[in-house]
């Protein structure tokens, strides 16, 4: 190979870095490597000496003209690197940091108030004996419904308008049917509260089409509604102060007979009558009472045998009682406003 032709080729080059290393600025880099490496630049255009060479130097050339290629593009990297820092370092001069300052704590998250709830009625019935089962949210018309002694025909679904799955199932009314699933997997005595979302076709300042309930089951032998009375007596003093009292008012549950409401004495005004109880000095809880035989023959338990009660309680109603809570969509609306109340 032409000795002149590789000498330019190595002038062009050493021009190229020198060029790069001098560059003040990235528009200054920008136009220098459209000069060099472009389509049209100048190491393209010296393959225009390949006409003066042999076809057995012409490889030579190729590779030596690729190998400039590759260097000045590694320079290029490394100077855009350096010019991309010296610009951090003086916008972090020019920001004046003082570096004395304490620094910023992040921001603790905490449990959310139903969240905190639930444990906090979890731990009162915990310490009574009862254990904690689950079931799934996805559940079948049996479970859900039949097996608790909801017919197909039966006008109370009415009251438990669902969501229905393509799969054919549907989204749990209540936690009910963990108490099926617990008696066809456990023999007595049970002795169960199961906690968990459920799903309604609801919404309004008290109702919403998602929400979280507790539920409770005791199946043993002797059971009657006196020892509900006392398990709910001793579970509402736990909640809402050694003072408080229940009542017990005659209802329709189809998995329950008798069937009981169960209120709490007014806690907002000592039973003067406000109106969060409209006057009358009670606020109503819950739902509970006597387990129907049919529901204990779906769970395969002899009601000649043993008895039993249950009762469900929605862990926004306590919650909305316990901290005056007047709307049930500020639960679920991330307003940080209102969650940080709860955070201590």
């Amino acid at each position: 190979m032409s000795d002149l032709i590789w000498s330019k080729l190595q002038a062009l080059l050493d021009d190229g870095l020198n060029a790069v290393n001098s560059a003040s600025d990235e528009s200054v880099l920008t136009a220098l490597q459209k000069k060099y490496l472009g389509k049209k630049g100048e190491i393209q255009a010296y393959m225009q000496h390949m006409k003066e060479l042999s076809p057995a130097e012409r490889p030579k050339l190729g590779a030596l003209v690729n190998e400039a290629r590759d260097r000045l593009e590694a320079k290029f990297a490394e100077a855009e690197v350096k010019l991309q820092n010296a610009k951090l370092m003086a916008d972090l001069k020019l920001r004046r940091e003082d570096l004395t300052l304490p620094g910023r704590m992040p921001v603790r998250g905490a449990e959310h108030i139903l969240q905190k709830t639930q444990r906090e009625i979890e731990d009162i019935f915990l310490s009574m004996g009862f254990e904690i089962a689950k079931g799934p949210q996805s559940e079948w018309d049996y479970f859900n419904f039949e097996a608790l002694n909801f017919p197909a025909d039966h006008p109370a679904r009415d009251m438990q308008d669902t969501l229905m799955l393509e799969n054919g199932s549907l989204l749990r009314t209540h936690t009910s049917p963990v108490q099926v699933r617990t008696m066809l997997n456990y023999e007595p005595p049970i002795r169960i509260i199961a906690p968990g979302t459920v799903y309604r076709r609801d919404d309004d300042v008290t109702h919403s089409p998602m929400f979280h309930q507790i539920e409770g089951l005791h199946i043993e032998k002797g059971l009657n509604l006196t020892h509900l009375r006392g398990i709910l007596q001793l579970f509402a003093q736990s909640l809402f102060g050694k003072d408080t009292k229940i009542r017990l008012r005659p209802s329709f549950f189809p998995f329950t007979e008798p069937s009981v409401e169960v209120d709490i004495a007014c806690i907002f005004c000592g039973q003067k009558g406000c109106r969060l109880c409209k006057g009358c000095g009670w606020i109503e809880i819950l739902g509970a009472g006597m387990i129907d035989p049919n529901v204990l023959k779906a769970g395969h338990i002899d009601p000649e045998i043993w008895s039993g009660w249950a009762f469900g309680v929605g862990i926004e109603r306590v919650a909305m009682l316990l901290h005056g809570i007047t709307d049930i969509r500020l639960f679920f609306e991330s307003d940080m406003r209102f969650l940080s109340q709860f955070t201590k």
